[in-house]
């Protein structure tokens, strides 16, 4: 599964720990992530992350392109929803892309905890499906 990780940042901390409790599920995955999100990740566990460029500098964007070729399989977002955000418009272009291609999207901890959950028991499986990697056996 292809696994994006962003965070706002005041929810950087947040989105380390959780990765780093999460590590031995994490490392069967390619994972992406905006640039500083990312590398605090990386300096914390032993993951080997794609880093894009920071969420205000694009990397909202380019995580999107990866969801509106159907590159992404399910996107971590931990928000500040307390901080007023100078590119809340890629933030709400990148949600509104996980709606309209059904990606599975956490904005919380706890919503992040049931996806990963989830992922653990093969859930996502469906998502190979979809792009293709799987070829669907009809009448038999």
């Amino acid at each position: 599964m292809n696994i994006a990780f962003i965070a706002h940042d005041k929810k950087k901390e947040d989105i380390v720990q959780f990765v780093s409790a999460y590590n031995h599920l994490f490392e069967k995955h390619e994972l992406y992530s905006t640039g500083t999100t990312g590398k605090r990740i990386m300096e914390a566990t032993n993951l080997s992350i794609h880093r894009f460029q920071s969420g205000p500098l694009g990397g909202d964007q380019q995580i999107g392109a990866l969801i509106a070729t159907n590159k992404m399989d399910l996107v971590l977002f931990f928000k500040d929803p307390l901080t007023a955000q100078p590119h809340e418009p890629d933030i709400s272009a990148l949600i509104r892309l996980c709606d309209v291609y059904s990606i599975p999207l956490a904005t919380n901890m706890a919503t992040a905890e049931v996806l990963v959950r989830g992922l653990n028991r093969g859930d996502f499986q469906w998502r190979e499906i979809v792009r293709g990697e799987r070829r669907m056996i009809d009448n038999e």
